[in-house]
């Protein structure tokens, strides 16, 4: 099958693709509230934090959509790379801390053990499609 032809390769790449944000929020919070046992406060803060997130990638998806459209996406030199991933790193560290602030440290050990293990599931999903990874 052809690259463009994979249904996992078009716009809709998933459930949440086609969610709000505060939809998608929330279902990441509600997750989050029965894998931790968040409190009500726990989950507002994570709740907030979430949607900035959300919509934060959602921005982020859109606008390159919008220049794969336009045609004006081109491949990023070494140096912009650098700034993109270095960006994304940065950005994941605050990430983190705010989840640190919100939660006790059992749950964020375990918050984090379940990161991993989401990022590794993510990495080998990518390996098997061929993509980077």
């Amino acid at each position: 099958m052809a690259h463009g032809q994979n249904p996992k390769h078009g716009k809709n790449r998933g459930p949440l693709q086609n969610m709000s944000a505060e939809q998608v929020a929330t279902l990441h919070t509600k997750k989050m509230t029965l894998a931790l046992d968040l409190s009500q406060i726990q989950q507002k803060e994570v709740m907030e934090i979430t949607l900035e997130e959300v919509m934060r990638r959602k921005a982020k998806r859109k606008e390159i959509e919008e220049q794969k459209e336009n045609g004006t996406r081109t491949k990023p030199s070494s140096d912009e790379r650098f700034e993109m991933l270095n960006e994304r790193l940065e950005h994941k560290i605050a990430h983190h801390q705010k989840m640190k602030e919100v939660l006790n440290e059992e749950q964020y050990k375990t918050w984090k053990q379940l990161e991993l293990r989401k990022a590794m599931h993510g990495k080998k999903k990518m390996q098997k499609e061929g993509r980077r990874g």
